[in-house]
């Protein structure tokens, strides 16, 4: 039974998670149309557990794994196999680990494979291609463990009422369980990508739609609901269906991803929209028996999944050549087309049915040895690839190089050096002493070219607080040199006005600070974000102090965009004068110091 309206549903979620993919910074909340998804497919799978239940007194499990995996798994793989070809567009950094990226894919556990190796959904600078596969593993973990629950509790109910409600609480039960999961770990984490991949923190939405379709249903609906049908008028149902959507394009503007409250109540709020859409568009059914719906919401909706699956990877590629705007289009027809011919062709050929195309019967039997003579030169292509990529790609390798280097550089700061310091009445060794992050790891190789002589001491993750650090053993060991650049901030901290004036404060004497405002090209254009209100105190600072000059990379960053081409907004391309610029940033900030006072 096909439920009219539940198309707007779908739709919603597809739109919200392509805005946000193409879109980050216009919609910086649009992660939550996956929430849609998880909201609509714990109720859909649960109602639909209900009306085979009310049909067979109990639940075949085996035969719902089946229907699960050739709605899942033909598209899936195709998606791979498709996608491979085109890996030879774009640098090698994407290919890096593919194998095991497509293992975690085919095994369904990217988003454990994503924690454990400490990726972040929203900043990596060369983003896996089937990142986007972290959602979809989630939903199966839901599919195999609801369905053996519901099976278990469909052995012990007589009743489809009695079923109903052993669901309703073991969902809602789960449900609590698992919010409160993620309300309670997002105090104790300082990464939320780990709370946003985690099955046990983030499949709550799925047993709230759950919940709700014990209390409606889709053929065999609940006596509550027939009784909501007729109270609810043709106004109030299109009002909560259209304000439910409005709600989510809101939170899609101006929820952020890293911040607590997102975590706290932000997920909730969208899951509980998600759920009120959910109802809305069940009411609406029920009240336009006469009404059909647009043969284009129908296709959007059906091809909603592939289409999922297809942009990503596809986007990432295709954006290595083209600029945003084409690249989003170029993606969206191509993940259409090759969705289209998934959906109508390959997956109930796969399932032994004949194919239909919007609900017509076609004789496509032409393309169907084509096309999965196609699929063996790709898989052969697939494992080819996969045996002979790179464990490690180059932007990881530059960085282990370059932490390598800079230790080795550092263990030439001897003893010698301080004891022949003779720069100042302070006895200060003349030098530059640069603490930083892997922006600055990034940039060494430029650095040390344009500040020969230069100490650098930088890690990938490091903010202010754990740079603090760094700084009190430099100066314990009598280490820290006559200018001291700070390169911190990108990794942003609440207390960052706190530390910054530590920094001033421990400064020994006869030294000058040099501050690197940090630049995250996500956030740039807010000004209330901690790395924007970072760079504001330090300029505050310079000009507070004459001993502290600033090296105003932000503003270098925001007057030459094309550096961040391709990138996480973070890590400039080193293609486009990136690592140059950077090091000019900072080397002409150290000139401008010299000319001053030291701190006295």
């Amino acid at each position: 039974m096909r439920i009219k309206w539940f198309s707007l549903v779908r739709v919603t979620g597809l739109l919200l998670v392509l805005l946000y993919h193409f879109f980050q910074k216009a919609f910086p909340g649009g992660f939550i149309g996956v929430d849609i998804f998880f909201t609509f497919s714990g109720f859909l799978i649960t109602a639909l557990l209900i009306d085979e239940f009310a049909r067979k007194q109990g639940i075949d499990y085996l035969a719902f794994l089946k229907r699960r995996f050739y709605r899942i798994v033909p598209p899936l793989v195709f998606m791979v196999l498709v996608v491979m070809p085109f890996t030879f567009m774009v640098q090698r950094d994407y290919v890096a680990g593919i194998g095991t990226q497509i293992a975690a894919v085919f095994g369904f556990v990217t988003n454990f494979f994503e924690m454990a190796t400490g990726g972040s959904y929203e900043s990596n600078f060369i983003p896996h291609l089937f990142l986007h596969t972290w959602s979809l593993a989630l939903e199966v973990h839901y599919y195999v463990l609801w369905a053996l629950l519901a099976w278990f509790l469909a052995k012990r109910a007589k009743t489809v009422g009695k079923y109903r409600g052993m669901l309703f609480l073991a969902s809602s039960g789960l449900f609590l369980f698992t919010f409160l999961s993620m309300f309670i770990r997002a105090f104790l984490t300082a990464n939320f990508s780990t709370i946003y991949f985690s099955s046990f923190t983030h499949i709550f939405p799925f047993f709230a739609g759950s919940c709700l379709a014990t209390v409606t249903g889709i053929a065999n609906v609940s006596p509550n609901f027939t009784k909501l049908v007729q109270s609810w008028s043709m106004k109030k149902t299109l009002s909560v269906l259209g304000g439910s959507f409005a709600f989510l394009f809101v939170l899609s503007l101006f929820l952020p991803f890293d911040s607590l409250w997102t975590y706290l109540f932000g997920f909730l709020a969208a899951t509980i929209a998600a759920c009120a859409m959910i109802l809305s568009a069940r009411i609406l059914h029920e009240k336009t028996p006469d009404k059909k719906e647009p043969a284009i919401l129908n296709f959007l909706a059906d091809t909603s999944y592939g289409v999922y699956l297809f942009h990503w990877p596809f986007f990432i590629i295709f954006s290595q050549h083209l600029g945003n705007m084409m690249a989003a289009l170029v993606t969206t027809i191509v993940s259409l087309i090759l969705t289209a011919l998934s959906f109508y062709i390959l997956e109930p050929t796969i399932a032994g049915k004949e194919p239909r195309v919007f609900g017509m019967k076609m004789d496509l039997s032409f393309l169907t040895k084509p096309i999965f003579y196609l699929m063996i030169p790709l898989a052969l292509l697939m494992i080819g690839i996969s045996a002979f990529a790179p464990t490690v790609g180059a932007f990881d390798e530059s960085l282990v190089v370059s932490g390598l280097n800079q230790a080795d550089s550092k263990m030439q700061v001897t003893r010698t050096q301080v004891d022949n310091a003779t720069a100042t009445d302070y006895n200060v060794s003349n030098g530059v002493t640069m603490i930083g992050d892997s922006v600055n790891l990034r940039a060494q190789d430029y650095l040390i070219k344009a500040i020969p002589g230069i100490q650098i001491d930088a890690v990938v993750s490091r903010q202010l607080e754990n740079g603090m650090k760094v700084f009190e053993t430099d100066i314990s060991n009598k280490v820290l040199l006559k200018n001291v650049v700070i390169a911190l901030g990108t990794n942003t901290v609440s207390n960052y006005k706190e530390l910054l004036d530590q920094y001033v404060e421990k400064l020994p004497k006869g030294r000058r600070l040099i501050l690197v405002t940090p630049y995250d090209g996500r956030y740039a254009n807010d000004q209330s974000s901690e790395s924007v209100q970072t760079r504001l105190y330090e300029l505050e600072l310079a000009k507070k102090y004459d001993f502290i000059t600033i090296a105003d990379w932000y503003q270098v960053a925001v007057e030459n965009p094309n550096i961040w081409v391709g990138t996480d907004s973070v890590h400039f391309n080193m293609e486009t004068n990136g690592g140059e610029l950077y090091a000019q940033t900072v080397k002409e900030a150290l000139d401008k110091a010299e000319k001053g006072p030291v701190k006295k």
